[in-house]
């Protein structure tokens, strides 16, 4: 008992200051007249490419004081995962007091340095700076129209206006308007200016992101409408999976259940018989690579879990709040069920008479994190070689592995040994025959290659308006707030998913093919094959991405997302068509 004790106390712990560390402020968010109250540069980059981001002071902007001097402010693991690397900008700002406009730095112009303001100019680039955690935005500058020449003037914005709302003791909104530009030419001094007013409202602290929120895009009728087409969607699939397929199996049990005093009868059934009865004794031989099926299953059922505990927690916790908080939590949440990932992986390994135990738990513990690594290495050594801030520094690498190789690891083998000893012993209704049986040639809509490149299009069908959403959210700069309608759509995918690879197995099964095992995961798992097509659709006619990086990086980041989507529905299919082929062997007469 006191084990339980110590192991969930420190479990409690552990939660706390991972979640601690991504929603904690540098304050209590509490200010007393004429508190220092810091503004934060963040970073800055091309406004078209979203995960290009740089240094603030990547760009010749002058400092206050010696940049040496500044302080630095770590976040949590998802913040620095998110490429955010906050810099005091040592500007002086008192709650409460009203700053008319002030210089606080100047820029002295050469060529060099007016060609860097340039360049980005003409790129569109954006900058970010954060005021008690709340994000301000900004233009580095524009092009405006020369009457004295053909090209249009690069101009920089040189005066920064800050309206700060407050209630009470609390800051409640922050905005930010920029004037006074001045043109890039060599040789000259800009002054750098800035102002503050403070202005009440009436707004309480709870509300104060409400105005990041994009109500009229979310809340679209189009998206309440898909949702209410998706569901219909799963009344008519799963009433016709009960209405075909029992149907056709109640008549073949009352023909396959006769008594054997019928025997002129009997043979002559038998004689005729054809489809998945036929099939009793392959229908549950081991499938080919079973140590790597295993794996993926084992993994799928912890990326379902996962997915649910992710969305459920943003529900009450209203974790898009807090910068990097969603990317902590899965990562935390990850590690914590990797037991799910070894138990149901070494119960399926051990219910097919796997013998490579080492193997499996290795591969089970290591397919997902290695796979997200290969792709993530790709694009940090893209990110180090421009000199952006999505490059993922060491210590942060460490602390990744450090998660994984103590917490996750360790736990899906435990989860491996508890699934072999708890549920890993042979269950079939049916007795595998020694001998395979020769599987007749069919139609070519229903080879297994067919059947599962078209498994995957109803549940595409079933979430692809929330993909525009989702997508939208992470490429254009948009907070994805509505998890109650993820929290639907992801529902209605599960059940889609296990609708049709139901329907498929049983195709599979009536045409004679007993490898249903691998056809009904890649049946479920062909969604993120139409996901990926999707995203390059969206690539190109909805987004004005370019350039090597931030292509690398979208195509790289779709990538690792549909390999995940694939692997969690392909298990799930897996883990549906399993228990339906199950329950059909179950009442029949095996040899």
């Amino acid at each position: 008992m006191s084990f339980n004790s110590r192991s969930i106390s420190s479990f409690i712990l552990f939660l706390f200051l991972f979640f601690s560390s991504t929603l904690a402020s540098d304050s209590d968010h509490k200010y007393q007249r004429d508190d220092q109250v810091n503004l934060w540069v963040n970073k800055v980059g091309p406004y078209n490419n979203p995960q290009e981001t740089y240094n603030y002071y990547s760009l010749p902007f002058c400092h206050p004081s010696s940049s040496a001097t500044a302080a630095h402010k770590w976040g949590g693991l998802g913040e620095v995962l998110g490429g955010n690397e906050l810099i005091d900008s040592q500007i002086e700002i008192k709650f409460l007091k009203n700053v008319d406009k002030t210089v606080f730095c100047q820029i002295d112009l050469d060529d060099a340095k007016a060609k860097q303001f340039k360049d980005a100019i003409e790129n569109n680039y954006w900058f970010e700076f954060f005021m008690d955690d709340l994000p301000l935005w900004g233009y580095v500058g524009e092009l405006h129209p020369d009457k004295n020449s053909d090209n249009d003037k690069h101009v920089l914005y040189t005066h920064k206006n800050i309206i700060v709302k407050y209630n009470k003791d609390q800051i409640i909104h922050v905005n930010l308007t920029q004037d006074i530009p001045k043109p890039l030419e060599a040789g000259k001094h800009l002054d750098m200016t800035y102002s503050i007013k403070w202005v009440p409202t009436n707004v309480t602290f709870g509300r104060r992101f409400d105005v990041y929120l994009d109500y009229p895009f979310f809340e679209h009728q189009i998206h309440w409408f898909s949702i209410f087409n998706s569901f219909m969607m799963v009344i008519f699939l799963t009433g016709l999976v009960s209405m075909i397929l029992m149907r056709t199996l109640r008549n073949d049990y009352a023909k396959y259940a006769r008594e054997d005093d019928d025997l002129e009868s009997l043979e002559r059934d038998v004689s005729e018989e054809s489809g998945w009865k036929l099939v009793h004794g392959d229908v549950f031989r081991p499938p080919r690579s079973l140590v790597i099926l295993s794996a993926v299953v084992g993994t799928g059922a912890q990326l379902a879990l996962l997915v649910l505990l992710v969305i459920l927690l943003a529900i009450i916790g209203m974790l898009y709040v807090g910068r990097g908080a969603i990317v902590t939590t899965f990562i935390v949440c990850y590690a914590l069920t990797s037991f799910i990932s070894g138990y149901v992986s070494g119960g399926m390994y051990s219910r097919n008479g796997g013998k490579s135990w080492i193997k499996s738990m290795i591969l089970t513990a290591s397919l997902f994190p290695f796979m997200c690594f290969g792709i993530g290495f790709v694009l940090n050594t893209i990110a180090i070689f421009y000199g952006s801030l999505a490059a993922i520094p060491f210590g942060t690498m460490v602390v990744v592995f450090v998660i994984w190789a103590f917490i996750s690891f360790p736990l899906a083998l435990l989860g491996t040994v508890v699934g072999r000893n708890w549920s890993g012993a042979p269950n079939n209704p049916c007795r595998v025959k020694t001998i395979p049986r020769p599987i007749p040639e069919k139609k070519w809509y229903l080879t297994p290659s067919v059947v599962s490149l078209m498994g995957g299009l109803l549940p595409f069908g079933s979430i692809f308006i929330e993909m525009y959403f989702v997508f939208t959210s992470f490429w254009n700069y948009k907070v994805y707030y509505v998890y109650g309608f993820m929290l639907l759509v992801f529902l209605i995918l599960t059940i889609v998913t296990v609708c049709v690879t139901i329907v498929g197995t049983y195709f599979l099964l009536n045409a004679e093919n007993y490898h249903w095992q691998w056809t009904s995961f890649f049946s479920a798992a062909s969604t993120s094959v139409y996901v990926y097509l999707y995203s390059i659709y969206y690539y190109y006619v909805k987004t004005k991405m370019s350039g090597f990086f931030q292509t690398s990086f979208y195509f790289g980041y779709t990538l690792m997302f549909s390999l995940g989507l694939g692997i969690l529905c392909g298990a799930v299919g897996f883990l549906g068509s399993n228990l339906f082929v199950r329950r059909i062997y179950r009442n029949i007469k095996c040899d």
